[in-house]
This record gives structure tokens, sequence and C-alpha cells, in this order.
């Protein structure tokens, strides 16, 4: 990565998209301990899973388009160059969708932290994610599904 980057330029990182929303993404700084900000497109039809973090904040800065925003509180169309800052818990859990026919591209900042626990209350996962290796020897990155818990009247 180099140390510049263009917000309008068509330059995206190859991730895997594990929640299935099909959006662009693009690191605009390499993941420091404290900073982390990604560029990202929303085409018609994308979106961002509905999420909330346990120890990063987020800032929201879009630079074109209208992504209609999910929050506890309900829906609403965020306009051109609106900020939005999303603070920990439930509370401020969030989640972007493109319902316009025009690509949406905005930035994502915010600190990062490590290890850090993020919940997506409407896939009933949840994960836990550290820039520290695990016993495994790799980054740790577990996905865990709420579905697969066990019942606990049926084990009782």
């Amino acid at each position: 990565m180099s140390d510049t980057a263009n917000v309008f330029g068509d330059e995206w990182d190859a991730e895997d998209d594990w929640s299935g929303g099909g959006g662009k993404a693009r690191h605009l700084v390499e993941r420091g301990p404290q900073l982390g900000a990604s560029l990202y497109e929303l085409g018609p039809g994308n979106f961002v899973v509905y999420h909330f973090h346990h120890g990063s904040e987020e800032l929201l800065i879009v630079l074109r388009g209208r992504p209609t925003l999910r929050t506890p509180e309900g829906e609403r169309q965020v306009a051109d160059f609106e900020v939005v800052h999303f603070p920990v818990g439930p509370d401020v859990a969030h989640g972007l969708r493109n319902d316009t026919d025009e690509a949406v591209r905005y930035v994502v900042a915010g600190i990062r932290v490590s290890p850090e626990v993020a919940e997506y209350p409407d896939l009933k996962k949840i994960t836990a994610q550290a820039r520290t290796a695990s016993q495994t020897g790799e980054r740790l990155w577990v996905i865990h599904d709420l579905d697969l818990e066990p019942d606990p009247e049926e084990a009782a």
C-alpha cells in the first residue's frame, strides 16, 4: 500500500466479504495500533451488515450518494458529506444500504482496539478478532454462530 490514497480513485483491496454485502473496500492507512480508515463503495443493492462494536468507535463520512442508514431508532437517508459518529455498544448498532441507482462512496475511520468483539444481530453472529496470534498460530479471527448454541431448555 502506498502512503497516499485518492478517495475518488478506483483501486480496491481484494478482500473476502464474509458478511455478504457486496461492497468494495480500500484501506486508506495501514492498520496501526489505534487508527483505522477505509474507503468503501456500495453499488445499487449492496449493503453493510447491521452491527456494533464493543471496543472500536467509528466515524462515517459520506463522500457521494445517499445511503440508507439503519440504527436502533429506525432508517433514514444520509446526505452527501454528512458525518455520523458511532460510539461502542448495542445502542449505536448500524448498517448501510444502497437503495439508489447510483454508487455510494464513503469513508469509515475510527479507533481500532485489539482484541475486538463485534456483534451482528441480523446474522446472529459474534466475531472476536485480534492482531495477535491465537493458539493456532494464525491471527485471531473467530465467528461464533448464536444459532448453534444449545437451547438451555433442551439441555435440562
